[in-house]
């Protein structure tokens, strides 16, 4: 879990940087999203390996 919490704050430290940083907004935006979908797979992944394994 511990692993979990910190992916996440690695994901909102460089969502962060990309908000202050990038000046064009369509370019924030994409990036914000692939971010997102980084963020979504690692969870999903997560919940994937705590499930007992099927017979």
């Amino acid at each position: 879990m511990k692993r979990l919490v910190v992916a996440f704050a690695a994901f909102a430290v460089l969502a962060g940087l990309a908000w202050s940083t990038l000046p064009d907004e369509r370019i924030r935006a994409a990036t914000l999203v692939i971010l997102g979908l980084f963020a979504v797979k690692t969870w999903l992944y997560r919940k994937e390996l705590s499930r007992p394994p099927e017979e």
